[in-house]
């Protein structure tokens, strides 16, 4: 018997359970970097939101013990994980994604978290063995920065079909550290997918002119020189600052600016290394490819009351006159359609909306199962009430003939402009 009351056979059983858990995870994504203040956490959760926005099934752990921010940046704060039969239950902070922070299980957010290396080992492996993910297609975990406890006890826990997502700032001082953190994984057999660099300079709101604020290309040179992909960079954006502290997800709110552009080709070049490998569960595969957005699978009921296919999409354009209408608050009916997993459009039908009041046209639409909207310009407080219903917003769109912008979308040829309204 083991000094903590284990005999070998409760270890035995334990390893069992973890692996049993572990298999129903198509692919585990290690969020990591040797240098603290990159904005870890902002790319693990930007990377999970888009991952769930392509109809991922996707699990975010946050596993940095002393100071998780997940919950803060999700808008979680005040919320707790639940436990059934043992076990600990996710919460479903958006559509197609779960979440399980230590700060989802503190009581106050100011409670300091004590604790030597065998604790952190300990909670961190019932993380993984006692929470009822079910079947995921990717589980992100967001460490916190450098190579102690808690990274090294995820990555030697974890083992197969895992790989580590790496974030650094372009300038040298971050790099040096990074660099500690490919040699780390490469130490303990842990895949590098590639490397993320952050803040990679500022795109100015008003005239478009993009500035090296912290210089650039830092993260494609340390991933030449340590033989590692490069998965791409992102611009710094106020706005991004703006989402963590207001816990709105940039990249559903903000989806049409360059940062989460930046994001969702980072998640496609990870799709294209890792597809998913529990494809028990049908989802639709078609997605664009002019880098308007992703033709996402259903994202279930969201805060409406109306479950919706897994196999079905359903799309609202604002008409007017049967036209697609370039402002959205103008709107006389909306044009509703359904498309199967094959991207083709398989109903049509035109409903009336609710008055025009702030606020209702979000939940109303949502309640109609619709997850994407094709409109010529919508306001970004109304694009940020809809990202909060888990409803893709698409603005800028030039058709005026609804089905056909439907359509274009779905074959990837939709044609976008200026945002006909963006106040």
């Amino acid at each position: 018997m083991t000094e903590c009351g284990h005999t070998a056979q409760d270890n035995e059983t334990d390893d069992l359970i973890l692996q049993e858990h572990l298999s129903r995870i198509g692919r585990t994504l290690m969020v990591l970097s040797g240098k603290g203040g990159v904005g870890k956490s902002t790319v693990a959760v930007n990377l999970a939101l888009s991952l769930a926005a392509q109809g991922q099934r996707v699990g975010l752990l946050d596993v940095d013990i002393h100071g998780p921010s997940i919950p803060k940046m999700l808008g979680l704060c005040g919320h707790k994980v639940g436990v059934k039969d043992n076990e600990i239950i996710p919460i479903e902070a958006f559509p197609k994604l779960h979440v399980v922070s230590m700060g989802l299980l503190i009581e106050h957010d100011d409670q300091p978290i004590v604790w030597r290396g065998p604790l952190k080992y300990n909670v961190i492996k019932q993380f993984l063995q006692y929470v009822m993910w079910g079947d995921l297609d990717y589980l992100v975990i967001d460490a916190p920065p450098g190579t102690g406890d808690e990274p090294l006890s995820v990555g030697q826990l974890i083992k197969k079909r895992a790989s580590a997502v790496i974030v650094t700032t372009p300038q040298e001082v971050a790099t040096v550290d990074v660099a500690k953190c490919v040699t780390f994984c490469n130490q303990l057999d842990l895949p590098v997918a590639g490397i993320v660099e952050n803040m990679s300079g500022f795109i100015c709101p008003h005239c478009g002119k993009e500035v090296d604020i912290f210089s650039r290309g830092g993260g494609k040179e340390l991933a030449d020189r340590m033989n590692v992909p490069f998965l791409g960079s992102v611009p710094l954006d106020p706005e991004i600052v703006k989402s963590g502290d207001t816990g709105q997800p940039y990249v559903l709110a903000y989806i049409n600016t360059e940062a989460a552009k930046r994001f969702e080709a980072i998640v496609d070049k990870i799709i294209s290394m890792y597809p998913s490998q529990t494809a028990d569960i049908p989802r639709p595969t078609t997605k664009p490819s002019n880098g308007e957005g992703s033709v996402i699978s259903s994202y279930g009921a969201g805060q409406g009351d109306i479950s919706v296919k897994a196999d079905i999409m359903k799309f609202a354009v604002p008409t007017n006159e049967g036209k697609l209408c370039m402002h959205f608050g103008h709107c006389e009916a909306f044009a509703l359609f359904d498309a199967d997993e094959s991207g083709t459009i398989v109903s049509e039908t035109f409903v009336t909306p609710p008055p025009h009041e702030p606020g209702i046209l979000p939940p109303w639409l949502a309640k109609q199962g619709v997850r994407f909207i094709i409109a010529g310009g919508m306001g970004s407080r109304a694009q940020q009430l809809f990202a909060e219903q888990g409803v893709k917003v698409v603005t800028g769109a030039q058709e005026v003939d609804p089905r056909l912008a439907v359509e274009s979308y779905l074959k990837g040829t939709l044609v976008t402009g200026a945002n006909t309204c963006d106040h």
